[in-house]
């Protein structure tokens, strides 16, 4: 009689990307998320574009875009002195990052519920 072999169960894990879209198209995801967190970190649009390699120019864009999206800014210019200029995340800017990660632990939660299920 054939010996009978028996395989170990895989483990399977399920990732969701999220992309929030209000009705006029994209709103925001994961880069624009990474480009709010590094101009509140380094307080320079500038700087949090060099962070992510990408030109000053395309992080702006994407500023101005959620800027007009949102009911009030999220991003705030600061105009040059002394110092020079630099830039600063809103009360509303904080939040959006904040219920964005807040989604994502939610979504990784119910991703391993979801990926329990999974039997090949």
């Amino acid at each position: 009689m054939p010996k009978q072999i028996t395989k170990q169960s895989k483990k399977y894990d399920i990732f969701f990307r999220i992309r929030i879209f209000d009705d006029s198209g994209h709103f925001v995801g994961k880069g624009r998320i990474e480009l709010l967190e590094n101009i509140g970190k380094f307080g320079s649009i500038t700087r949090a574009a060099a962070e992510m390699k990408m030109s000053y120019r395309q992080a702006w864009q994407m500023v101005e875009d959620m800027n007009e999206i949102t009911a009030s800014l999220l991003v705030e210019k600061i105009l040059g002195g002394k110092g020079g200029g630099g830039a600063k995340l809103t009360v509303k800017g904080e939040k959006v990052i904040k219920v964005f990660h807040q989604i994502e632990d939610d979504l990784e939660h119910f991703s391993r519920q979801l990926a329990k299920k999974i039997k090949f």
